[in-house]
């Protein structure tokens, strides 16, 4: 414990600490790669001397990261990335390990603004980032601080997104990798982890059965994949909708029914927003869906779902269930909203199983150290995650579970190499 940490951090309460520290523990003994990597950061010191902001759902597998790139030397200021992941026992122990914790569960629009604002006034050297919060306050409200970052690591689709905006604009200032475009991000993380960790929250949340019920998947990247997947095999009927013809083909072939959401809105029990996108699901779509319909989002920002639009067709909403609202139509029907909108696998549970997260964390811990000795190199750039970064964690998580893979031979090295050999 550090007496800094304890007087710049704004946390809930500090006596919640010893249970953050249980969750702490738990999930790093099931992150082998992550603690492989923590090993070389205490001998190499990558980021020794440096200040590091980090805004990602902040519960006990990102504090574990947090930990990692504070092994690595850095000044660690941590602050959420969603007002209703913030879990508050493990931002204690997080202060009680020395890392700045600006961050609450749920707090008012203002202050969770607040707080991700007073995480980059400690002025870092590089970023991580989930969604592109930070990296857009500093452009947008801090430019002050601009001169202050090297560049950073992004986490999310939308973070993505949000980032190769900016610079097709010329407005980014400095160069950002993508994990999220990374193989062992989207093949393992999108896919496995949101598949899993999507019904866990909704299993959890509304205590209903999957089996028989029609579920909607609105999106079918690699998020969508996993969702509709894990639905299947729960038992449910699933449609995908999509507004990309190849994706749509792939989910047909895939065994999954495909109409446009007008459509699926009709027969769906279960709603699961995967786009990135705003208002995939709205008015039109609330006009004609069953009465008990139950709405939930696993995109960043909760705008896929549109609120505003379904208040205007209720008379009343109320809580029924914890993160359950209820809209009372006017014509008589009840719909449902699990988590407000937000991520309804960390806004109503623990999000992705640690396993999966051990290597998404170990990505953005290696990328950091990549973008902090290249940074000069790149520019103000989105870039992606070298090849060499992605096999490591491959290689170090088959080595985790005990298993190994062939390797060529000179005789077959040669002839993939050779267009004369045949």
């Amino acid at each position: 414990m550090t007496t800094k940490s304890i007087q710049n951090s704004i946390i809930t309460d500090l006596k919640l600490a010893p249970e953050g520290h249980l969750k702490i523990d738990w999930v790093e003994a099931h992150m082998p790669v992550l603690s492989r990597i923590r090993k070389q950061f205490e001998q190499e010191q990558p980021f020794k001397g440096l200040k590091v902001a980090i805004s990602l759902h902040l519960e006990a597998k990102t504090a574990y990261l947090a930990k990692v790139v504070q092994a690595g030397g850095a000044e660690v200021t941590i602050t959420g990335s969603n007002p209703l992941s913030t879990q508050d026992d493990v931002c204690a122990a997080l202060v009680e390990d020395g890392v700045t914790v600006f961050a609450k569960y749920n707090p008012d629009p203002q202050e969770y603004k607040e707080l991700m604002v007073r995480a980059l006034e400690n002025k870092p050297d590089l970023i991580i980032d989930d969604g592109g919060d930070l990296v857009s306050i500093v452009h947008s409200e801090r430019p002050d601080l601009l001169e202050n970052v090297r560049g950073g690591a992004e986490e999310t689709t939308t973070g993505i997104l949000r980032l190769k905006a900016m610079e097709k604009e010329g407005q980014l200032k400095f160069p950002m990798v993508a994990v999220n475009d990374a193989y062992c991000k989207y093949l393992f993380d999108n896919r496995y982890g949101t598949g899993q960790s999507v019904w866990d929250g909704i299993n959890r949340t509304t205590n209903l059965v999957v089996a028989g019920k029609t579920v909607v998947v609105v999106g079918y990247g690699w998020c969508g994949k996993g969702v509709a997947m894990r639905a299947k095999g729960l038992g449910a009927n699933v449609i995908v909708t999509e507004i990309d013809a190849i994706k749509a083909v792939e989910a047909y072939m895939d065994g999954f029914h495909v109409m446009p959401m007008i459509e699926a809105a009709k027969v769906g029990d279960f709603f699961v927003t995967v786009t990135g996108n705003r208002d995939v699901i709205r008015g039109e779509h609330y006009d004609v869906m069953k009465d008990g319909a139950i709405l939930s989002n696993a995109g960043h920002f909760d705008v896929e779902v549109n609120k505003p639009e379904l208040e205007e067709r209720s008379t009343s909403i109320r809580t029924v269930r914890r993160n359950i609202e209820e809209y009372q139509l006017k014509d008589g029907r009840k719909m449902y909203i699990l988590a407000e909108g937000r991520l309804v696998n960390l806004a109503a549970g623990d999000g992705h199983p640690a396993e999966i997260m051990d290597m998404t964390f170990a990505l953005q811990a290696l990328s950091l150290k990549y973008v902090n000795e290249h940074y000069k190199e790149i520019g103000a750039a989105v870039v992606n995650v070298p090849y060499e970064l992605d096999e490591q964690v491959a290689r170090n998580k088959l080595e985790s579970l005990g298993l190994g893979i062939d390797v060529l031979t000179e005789e077959q090295r040669a002839y993939l190499e050779s267009w004369q050999e045949h």
